[in-house]
């Protein structure tokens, strides 16, 4: 299963998101955001927007591992 990870971190007195991807690719959000919620959901969203990038994801989880 291919896993995909959503996390967040302070960033002064706000909350900063980063995605996490199985080959080691990850993107942080250069905005910061009042909440950890308002930081993580953010952070899906911009993963949504980028259906290509997922649809990556399922292919290289189909390939079987010789």
């Amino acid at each position: 299963m291919t896993e995909v990870r959503l996390s967040e971190a302070p960033h002064g007195n706000r909350a900063k998101s980063t995605v996490s991807f199985p080959n080691g690719v990850s993107m942080s959000s250069a905005e910061t955001y009042p909440t950890v919620s308002e930081a993580l959901a953010a952070a899906a969203l911009k993963l949504l927007d980028m259906p290509d990038r997922l649809a990556r994801l399922d292919q290289a989880a189909k390939v079987p591992k010789l």
